[in-house]
């Protein structure tokens, strides 16, 4: 045997040397593994060959295998061992503990890892039945030395997680082992307490073996942090919090300090009864509180490179402090009555410490707590807090500046955000994120304090604006420690700033500060103690500012809209205000006037008429009187030649109708209408654009694709204008229907005469003053959308030139959208806009398709009644939007979806019939043909190709914009059947698609919101197991995922518990599921088909039926292969055991026999 056992040993030993070795050739590798997998399968010899080669002699990676192959039998073989083995394995396991390992310094953490496990499996599988002195055995072991006190804590951290966090074991036995370790857990945690003291202490003591002592330390702490995450907090805070208070003093221990903080995180965000956590207020005492109060403010200062666990620490200490903050606003103003602790000042000093600190990660950390405080309603009414509020508002000037950038060097930030963040786009995008985080904290705080706050950002806008743009560039220069940026700053871009020039990121920042803090102060401040005078002298100087940098310039404008809420106060001013944003509107900077904008300049104009739509939009009645000279201004500009964008004329057009609006007159503002888009009419209802809006052919030659490009001439193109022409009349008509509206005042509706009757329901039914042109306009719109699908067919697509052959496809900025991904915008605002010849028929098409769309949508919203009362509107519906789907790609259909989400919306109940049915009965019968074929398709490639993960993406998308439609509208339609049925199909179907986002949508909120209205009524047979079979396969596919698992169980439940009193062939279907317990299936029928049967609650018949169809539920690819774990349950040492009869019926048995000695079932 011992000859056997050592030859089978040289031969393992053989075979993982191969393994490890990075020289062996797969073919040998692969044999060898198949090798020592073969071995712990089969051979007999296993026990005895792991202990030879786990012995400290062998070196660690055969030890590592040793132990390995003990682990593989414990939990593989475990059951089929005899006791005798059994035993035999768990003292050569303890000998192992007691003197198997190298000294706790030398020995490898791998080694000590798998010993544990070892042993924990062990436990597992005898603990407390059949192994009940276990915890004493442990003990015992922690006498021996260092290094067996490690493994000991080792064993209990793990044993914690398995039972308690992962719950890898059977129900039974994790129910057995956690009450045992509840049980005894005041003896674990003192237990644990004192290891921790005493070494601690001789730590402290710099006796020999310090390191070994600090190692035990370091095992104890990662100990109790797996048990404070789930323990009574009884444990946690007993004797006065000592616990916590020791974890405090060691935040200044370097070498236990990040192990401690993660203790004091865990136990800080625990959850639970107030009263239970209000002992964690002594952390607010003077030497709790100084403590971490030093450690934070030491947080700075320090080499990141030679200090990353230092770093790590802080990053865990913010937490800390984090946490301490939730339960502090938790427990103040709540019914157990707690104080605002005296120390509250120095815990926000120690909090402010780490939003000023260098690292962007760490101020990000603070904000949600900062934001909790400023919104409690007794603690931001505190002296200290409303002294901090000033102090978080001055270091939010430095904060909300967009620094650290971890390819640059220009800043402290930098060198953290290296360890933070991969790339500058990473920062980028993080920080984007971090700056709407402080937004939100600053309007909290401006709330408290909002005219210190003016009086900050008052002075922050007259430093910037007073700050001379060439000492920017000055000190650009001397920060990079290079005079050639300036020049290449001139070279690239005229001497202009770039997004990460100095200028531009102050400038950036103070306009986040001034946003805030204006529409605070508005809100929090009464309109006579408003600082009217001092913000009208801040316009004035922002109006006065002059800058030909297109990014500053953006900067002014923001200021300039923000300030206009207070402007209206002083109705003088806003000329002014209109002027500056006129002048930005024709924004250009002084080069070659044929050459492309920039993309900043492009940007100033687009900012300049948002700016103009917005004050329009929000205080239409104080731009009244200045209607006249914007009027004028309007046709100036479209009339003298100047360089103007079809977007920003219709943006100027959009912006006069909402000021047109109050006049508050149908006649007065019908003509304005008309006057304003008689162009427009005239153009769209011409002969010749009538000829190229029906006719495909002739289409495709008025905008010029079938024609050969060879040379870039847009600007002389006929071609390029003809699709301006078009562009134009579409943006118009859009703006204009989008914008006029009647007043919100039903008086003023009727006396304005906007009002022409009331609905049956008493509702008032309005007129819109375009009406009557969008009347005549709407026959070419149909027509257009109706050739614009005719273009997809094989015989148009044929006609399009070799230039324009791929102007269907899919735009790279659509892509990017559709598949999340995000731009790069730091380096390109400074780049001319240069489109290809492709491109701009690309976005022609896409912007074309878009608006015809948003015009239909944006009619329904504002005419209501009468949009949908035209005559035949569904018919001219359909008849446009649906012709030629079939060649109509995916990407083209989701603004036709989103349109329709609109109509339905806005639709009035009495035309559902008339219109809703004929259009979404033939599109949800259509969606559901048309993506069962695409998944189809996507099935087949997944499985003979790989994952096509583009493709698969963008039908994922098409399938959840569908899906949003039928969820947000689908009570509207429950009783029309035609449409019903095509709804029921569609969503059963998709369960199964390979779309989890949209099968848990549609399983929750879809499924059964439409079953549910018809299963009273007589349902086909096959019909029935056809919905309840989806659901099933619907698991199969998603099984996997939590989240799908239990909404698609809830959902079969519904059915089955609903449908099976009706139709017996649900449990036919039943039957079929792999594995099923029939006897468990025939009770559960019981239950629900007999009314006498004892019911059980919700929560007990979701268990039963999950556990019923578990067989169903499909599992991941890594979860397939898995070979399984059996652990057997032992006999229950807490469930107390049902009596056989029935006490209260039974006579003899009496409250005395209750309690008689021989009722021993306690």
């Amino acid at each position: 045997m011992a000859d056997q056992v050592a030859a089978m040993c040289d031969q393992l030993v053989k075979a993982v040397n191969v393994i490890m070795d990075a020289e062996t050739s797969q073919i040998y590798r692969l044999e060898a593994l198949k090798f020592c997998e073969e071995f712990k399968e089969t051979s007999s010899l296993c026990v005895p060959c792991g202990l030879q080669l786990a012995d400290k002699a062998q070196p660690a990676v055969v030890r590592h295998f040793g132990l390995q192959i003990l682990e593989h039998i414990i939990k593989f073989r475990w059951n089929d061992m005899q006791q005798q083995e059994k035993v035999h394995l768990k003292e050569c396991a303890m000998q192992l503990l007691s003197n198997g390992t190298h000294s706790i310094l030398d020995e490898e953490s791998h080694i000590k890892d798998a010993l544990s496990r070892i042993v924990v499996e062990m436990i597992k599988r005898e603990w407390p039945q059949h192994w009940p002195d276990m915890l004493k055995e442990m003990e015992t072991l922690t006498s021996q030395g260092e290094a067996q006190t490690e493994l000991v804590m080792l064993i209990l951290l793990r044993l914690a997680e398995d039972v308690i966090t992962f719950q890898t074991l059977p129900t039974q036995r994790r129910r057995d082992i956690q009450q045992t370790l509840t049980q005894n857990m005041e003896s674990i945690f003192t237990f644990m307490m004192g290891i921790l003291q005493i070494n601690v202490e001789d730590y402290r003591k710099l006796v020999s073996g310090m390191r070994a002592h600090c190692r035990v330390a370091v095992a104890t702490l990662n100990t109790l942090a797996g048990y404070i995450d789930w323990v009574a907090l009884v444990y946690i805070t007993s004797g006065n919090c000592h616990l916590l208070e020791i974890l405090c003093l060691l935040l200044s221990e370097p070498e236990l300090q990040l192990e401690a903080a993660e203790c004091l995180l865990i136990a800080m965000s625990r959850k639970g009864k107030l009263e239970e956590r209000k002992p964690f207020m002594l952390l607010f005492d003077d030497v709790a509180i100084q403590y971490i109060l030093s450690a934070a403010q030491t947080a700075d200062g320090l080499s990141i490179y030679q200090k990353s666990r230092r770093y790590i620490f802080l990053k865990r200490l913010c937490q800390v402090l984090c946490a301490l903050g939730g339960q502090l606003c938790s427990l103040v103003g709540s019914d157990v009555e707690v104080e605002v602790p005296a120390n509250l000042s120095k815990y926000m000093e120690a909090l402010l410490a780490f939003t000023t600190h260098s690292s962007q990660f760490l101020k990000s950390s603070t904000m949600a707590t900062w934001g909790a405080l400023f919104r409690h309603e007794a603690l931001s009414k505190d002296a200290a807090v409303v002294k901090m509020a000033v102090k978080f508002l001055r270091a939010s000037m430095t904060n909300l500046v967009k620094t650290g950038f971890p390819s640059r060097d220009n800043n402290p930030n930098c060198e953290y955000s290296r360890v933070d963040f991969d790339s500058d786009e990473d920062f980028n995008s993080f920080f984007n994120s971090f700056r709407a985080q402080q937004g939100e904290v600053l309007r909290s705080t401006c709330r408290i304090v909002p005219l210190e706050a003016f009086r900050i950002g008052a002075e922050w806008l007259h430093k910037t604006l007073n700050t001379s743009f060439i000492s920017i560039l000055m000190a650009e220069s001397a920060v990079n420690g290079r005079l050639s940026l300036c020049i290449s700053l001139a070279k690239t871009a005229e001497g202009l700033c770039s997004l990460l020039s100095p200028s531009v990121v102050q400038w950036d920042a103070m306009t986040v500060f001034m946003e805030c803090m204006v529409s605070q102060i508005i809100k929090s401040v009464d309109e006579e103690k408003l600082p009217i005078d001092q913000s009208m002298e801040l316009l004035q100087a922002v109006l006065n500012y002059e800058t030909k940098d297109p990014l500053i310039l953006s900067c002014v404008l923001t200021n300039v809209s923000a300030l206009f809420p207070l402007a209206i106060h002083r109705p003088h001013f806003l000329p002014q205000v209109l002027i500056k944003l006129f002048k930005a509107v024709t924004f250009e900077i002084d080069h070659e006037p044929k050459a492309p904008w920039t993309r900043a300049v492009k940007n100033v104009r687009r900012h300049a008429c948002s700016s103009i739509i917005k004050i329009c939009r929000d205080y239409p009645q104080y731009m009244l009187p200045c209607f006249e000279m914007f009027y004028n201004h309007v046709k100036e500009l479209f009339s003298s030649g100047v360089a103007l964008t079809h977007m920003e004329k219709c943006a100027l057009m959009e912006a006069l109708v909402l000021i047109s609006n109050q006049f508050k007159d149908y006649e007065k503002q019908k003509a304005f209408v008309d006057e304003l888009m008689a162009s427009v009419v005239a153009e769209w209802t011409s002969n010749e654009i009538r000829h190229v809006l029906w006719n495909p052919d002739t289409f495709l030659s008025f905008i010029g694709a079938d024609k050969v490009v060879t040379e870039q001439k847009e600007d002389a193109d006929t071609a390029a204008i003809n699709r301006g022409r078009l562009s134009f009349c579409l943006y118009a008509i859009l703006a204009v229907v989008k914008r006029a509206h009647w007043p919100a005042d039903l008086e003023e509706a009727k006396a304005g005469g906007f009002v022409v009757g009331y609905t049956p329901a008493g509702a008032p039914m309005y007129r819109n003053p375009c009406t009557a042109q969008f009347l005549i306009l709407m026959p070419n719109l149909l027509a257009l959308i109706r050739t614009h699908n005719s273009l997809f067919l094989p015989e148009n697509m044929a006609r399009l030139s070799e230039t324009f052959s791929r102007a269907h496809e899919i735009m790279d900025s659509e892509k990017k959208v559709v598949l999340g991904l995000s731009h790069h915008l730091l380096d390109i605002y400074d780049s001319p806009v240069c489109k290809t010849t492709i491109e701009r028929m690309q976005g022609f098409f896409c912007t074309l398709y878009d608006n015809c769309y948003q015009i239909l949508g944006s009619a329904g919203v504002s005419l209501q009644q009468e949009f949908y009362n035209i005559d035949k509107l569904a018919e001219g519906m359909a008849g446009s939007a649906f012709v030629s789907l079939d060649h109509v790609p995916d990407h083209r259909l989701r603004p036709m979806i989103h349109i329709l989400i609109c109509l339905v919306l806005s639709c009035p109940q009495e035309y559902y019939e008339s219109l809703l049915c004929p259009l979404l009965g033939p599109l949800f019968g259509y969606m559901l043909q048309r993506l069962n074929m695409r998944w189809q398709v996507i099935n087949q490639r997944t499985s003979i190709n790989g994952e096509h993960e583009e493709e698969e993406e963008l039908v994922c998308q098409e399938t959840q914009v569908t899906q949003e439609m039928l969820e947000e509208q689908v009570v509207r339609l429950l009783t029309r059947e035609n449409l019903y049925m095509s709804l029921l199909t569609l969503s059963f179907t998709s369960l199964s698609w390979k779309d989890a986002t949209n099968c848990h949508r549609t399983a929750s909120l879809v499924c059964w919101t439409l079953l549910r209205q018809v299963v009273a009524g007589n349902l086909l047979t096959e019909a029935v197991t056809w919905f309840f079979t989806s659901v099933l396969r619907g698991l199969q596919v998603h099984g996997q995922h939590e989240v799908c698992s239990s909404t698609l169980s809830q959902l079969a439940m519904l059915i089955y518990e609903n449908l099976r009193p009706r139709y017996m062939e649900l449990r036919g279907v039943m039957t079929q599921i792999p594995n099923i317990n029939l006897e468990a299936l025939d009770q559960y029928d019981h239950r629900l088909m007999d009314p006498s049967a004892q019911k059980f609650g919700e929560k007990k018949r979701k268990d039963q039926f999950r556990k019923l169809i578990a067989g169903t539920v499909g599992k991941a690819l890594c979860q397939q292969f898995r070979k399984e774990v059996h652990i057997r349950n032992l006999p229950s040492l807490f469930k107390k055991p049902k009596p056989d009869k029935d006490i209260v019926n039974n006579e003899p048995l009496g409250l005395a026999a209750l309690f008689s000695p021989k009722n021993d079932a306690l």
